[in-house]
């Protein structure tokens, strides 16, 4: 059976403080309520809500892997550098300075690798434990 869509004709006057209503406006803020009519509406009836809520240590998590991926990147466009250099190369000199620059390269990227490891493991056991 189709529902009949009724008019809303009262209206309620409420004065709040400016601090009530910033407050009241943030909690309506984390909730999928577009407008602060319908979050008051629907608490007020006590209808459910649907709540966001944040995961402070996946933002954490998040910001510190976009610093991981940057530090990364940088160090991955490095060696390739280096070994496109590699490629150029026609004395054995030079080969041997470049061939040096490429092991110091490869073990900052394996030294990233291993810290980018050990944080995700650090975040794994901490929300395996919540």
């Amino acid at each position: 059976m189709k529902e009949e869509k009724l008019n809303r004709t009262r209206l309620v006057t409420l004065r709040l403080t400016t601090k009530e209503y910033e407050k009241i406006q943030a909690k309506c803020n984390t909730t999928t309520c577009r407008k602060l009519s319908d979050y008051m509406r629907n608490v007020l009836l006590e209808e459910r809500l649907t709540v966001f809520t944040r995961n402070q240590s996946m933002d954490d998590f998040m910001a510190e892997l976009i610093l991981l991926r940057n530090e990364l990147n940088a160090i991955g466009n490095n060696y390739n550098q280096v070994v496109k250099k590699l490629h150029l190369l026609q004395t054995t000199h030079e080969f041997k300075t470049w061939l040096f620059i490429n092991e110091s390269a490869k073990e900052s990227l394996v030294k990233k690798v291993d810290e980018i490891k050990l944080r995700i493991n650090q975040f794994s056991d901490k929300w395996s434990q919540e």
